[in-house]
Parts: C-alpha cells; structure tokens; sequence
C-alpha cells in the first residue's frame, strides 16, 4: 500500500514550523497472501549439462489511465525482465545470493512509464546463477532440474481501481541465445538463436512451448536489505600484447571485477573466446592456473550480419588479462571494454599520506573491496574457491566499513549467516552455505 506523511517542527520557544509537502512511502509484500502470482516454469527438457537460459512471454491490455505501476519479482536462478522491449531497472544478478532454502529475495520497480495504452508484452530471461552452479571446491554436481520465476505486475488506474498481472500457466517459454550460463566457468552465447522483438507486442510465439506452475516457497521472500549490483565504471584496454606462445592478450591496466563489452565484426558462426586471468607468467605469457578449476570463459557465436556489441548477461569475472581468440580481424583496443560491477556501496571514508607506496597500497584495497563485494562478501573473486567465507568477512569488516557504507550489505549477508548456522550455534565456513 503507498503511505502518505508530512513533517513540522518546533523551535525552542515551541514555535511551529509550516508542514512539510505531502510524501510517501510504498510497502511491498512481506505475506505469503500478497502474492497472487504462481512460481513458473518452462516446460521445456533442457539437457542436464548445457542448462541454456530459458525465455518467458506474456501480453496483457492496459485499459485505462495509469496512476502508477509496479513490478515484484523473484527466481531461483538469475533473472532479467522486460516491458515492450526495454528491460527493467538496472540491477543486476537479481534477486541476489541467500540460502536459498530460507531466503528468496524480491525486488520492487517503478514501471509506470514502461506501460502503454492498450496492448502491452512482458518477457523475462533466467540464468543459473548461485542457484545452480557447479561449486568446485565442493567437488558437487549442480542437481537442479529447473529454474523457477515468480512475477506479479500491478498496475492502478487513476479512477482508483487495479489490475494484476501475474506469473503462471498462461505465459509462453522458448531457449535463448544463452546456452550456458554459469558463475564459476562464464556464459556461453549463441547470437543466431536470438528472437528479435520476444519481448515486445505482436511477436509470433506460436512455436513456443507452454510453461507450468512450481511448487515453490513464497513464505520465505524478503525485501533486500544490501544495495544491488550495478554498473559502477568503464575501463578501456591499456595495451595489447602478442605473448611467446602467439595469443593476442589485451591489457585493461587494472586487475577488477567485472565482465568485457565486446565489439565485433565477423561472419556467422565465427565463434570467439575471451579467456579471463590476473597475471602473466614470468615469460609474459597468458597464466591462468591459479584459477584452478574455474574456467572464467565466454564463448560468443556471431550472427554476422555486421558489426555486433554484446556483453555478458549471468556471469563475472576478476581479471586484468583477456586472451582473445577466434577472432578473424586484428585484435585492436577498440574491440574491448572492461565493465566494473559490484554492489552499489557509497563511499564514505578516504586515505592518502606523502607515501606513494602506501598510497597504492590503500589504492588496492579499495579495489580489492570492489572485487569481493558483488552481493556478498567473499575471498576472492576469481578462482574456484570463491564463497562468502566467514574468517575473510569478520576480518576485513572494519577496513570496509570505513571506506564504503556497508551497512545494508553486512545486514543482508548477516541475516543469510542466521538462516544457514546451526542448531548448536556454530557457524559455517562459508555464508550462504554451499559446502553441504
């Protein structure tokens, strides 16, 4: 419901202000009852081992004068949605990581303007995510069959009545271009396979397949506390170097946490890598094992009718280098564009000295907390055993606090540590708990 308030104040002589201009507040949907909407799924038999991103659709009629409009939504899984082919909000690598089990977080946006008279088309894309990955140092299979979403759109009228729009049995699934999605080892992408206007009115969805309702949770969907991910900074390719071993490496001059904005022209079917690692070997060429069992890859087909900017959807990576390879044409720096992402967290404290060195020594802390801040806090952002370990997040809470307002975060994450410790108080390695 949207709550309304003003404000006054008064003086020392009890003297009172004028009131404040009207303002308010919006609650979301903290009951089980308050979502009409039903948990979907495709029925759609992925293979087990490719999980490619299913895509859902659905048109509905806007009948009158819009007030305003909202959308809630959640997934198991990572989702993006979309409203007349624009997507919705800026967060990324919704609705976050929790244990799952306990906790599904959902988020809330402002879709007023994103509606339209008369006939309207939302469509929502999933990704793997947390949800079903391939934990390497936990040497576990993911064994989840399906990726589940939950949406309910309202929309209310300026003459005061509502309409809702839910998930359910009545929208229409197809695969995406998105063949693999997956947190640890990259995304895989097949440009051929995109539908052009699947998200917008009048798209012919007659070959799609019908979806089903799941039998999932809704007792247990809080709002987030934390910040979301978001798009924080670009960086452009410092260099590009041939190594010993002949690869093409380009040089973004700053290890960070992100993923690559690709620009290419090639034919279709022309597959290309881009191979993600921290540091060169002492030969200059391109070092990944320290990354042990995580791949940090994406795979991109072309579809090829000219040129073509793309960047991954459900998948991060921490690096410095990237080894290109597949690609036809010269490898320029025009090709590449690092993206910075992390949990939007202000900056609130700042350190210098006349010391150069201790300078770049806070310079690296502050971005080793970019790095390990996207979502939760973990150890590292690269290798296979990143996770929210417990030991890393209580000792480096401090120097975190005072560099960035980590409040919302730390409670988010400390409310997933509640749910995941255990009966006799113990808490576990890792939060959420993924070592089971």
């Amino acid at each position: 419901m949207r709550c309304w308030w003003k404000v006054r104040i008064w003086d020392k002589n009890g003297k009172a202000s004028k009131w404040s201009d009207p303002a308010f507040f919006e609650t979301g949907l903290p009951e089980a009852d308050d979502w009409t909407a039903e948990w979907m799924r495709t029925t759609i038999q992925f293979d087990q081992y490719s999980y490619p991103g299913p895509l859902f659709r659905k048109e509905f009629t806007v009948e009158k004068e819009i007030a305003y409009a909202r959308l809630y939504t959640t997934s198991l899984g990572l989702y993006e949605c979309y409203l007349n082919g624009n997507k919705v909000g800026d967060e990324l690598f919704t609705p976050g990581w929790t244990s799952y089990q306990n906790r599904i977080l959902y988020q809330a946006y402002d879709i007023t303007q994103l509606l339209k008279a008369g006939r309207n088309a939302a469509g929502i894309m999933l990704g793997n995510g947390w949800y079903r990955a391939f934990y390497p140092n936990n040497r576990k299979e993911a064994d989840i069959d399906h990726l589940d979403v939950l949406a309910q759109i309202k929309i209310v009228y300026n003459d005061g009545t509502k309409q809702i729009v839910t998930s359910g049995n009545d929208w229409k699934s197809s695969a995406g271009p998105v063949r693999k999605s997956e947190i640890f080892f990259g995304e895989t992408y097949d440009a051929r396979m995109e539908q052009p206007g699947w998200n917008t009115i009048g798209f012919d969805d007659r070959e799609w397949t019908a979806t089903t309702v799941a039998n999932q949770p809704k007792h247990i969907i809080p709002a987030p506390d934390a910040p979301p991910v978001r798009r924080i900074s670009e960086i452009r390719p410092s260099g590009i170097r041939i190594t010993t071993e002949g690869d093409p490496v380009v040089d973004m001059g700053q290890n960070m946490v992100g993923w690559i904005s690709m620009y290419v022209n090639a034919p279709a079917g022309t597959t290309i890598r881009l191979n993600h690692a921290e540091v060169l070997d002492k030969h200059g060429n391109f070092y990944t094992e320290n990354l042990r069992r995580a791949a940090q890859e994406i795979i991109y087909t072309c579809k090829g009718d000219g040129p073509e900017t793309w960047e991954p959807n459900f998948t991060f990576m921490g690096f410095r280098y990237v080894k290109v390879s597949g690609y036809p044409g010269e490898v320029s720096p025009d090709l590449l564009t690092g993206i910075v992402l992390h949990t939007d967290l202000e900056r609130t404290g700042s350190f210098s000295c006349n010391s150069e060195l201790i300078n770049q020594l806070q310079h690296n802390i502050i971005w080793g907390q970019k790095g390990n801040f996207l979502d939760v806090p973990t150890d590292c952002p690269q290798r296979d055993e990143w996770t929210g370990w417990t030991g890393d997040a209580q000792v480096f809470a401090p120097t975190a606090s005072f560099n960035m307002d980590c409040a919302g975060f730390y409670t988010e994450w400390l409310k997933n540590l509640a749910a995941d410790q255990h009966n006799d108080g113990a808490v576990p390695h890792v939060i959420p708990n993924v070592l089971i």
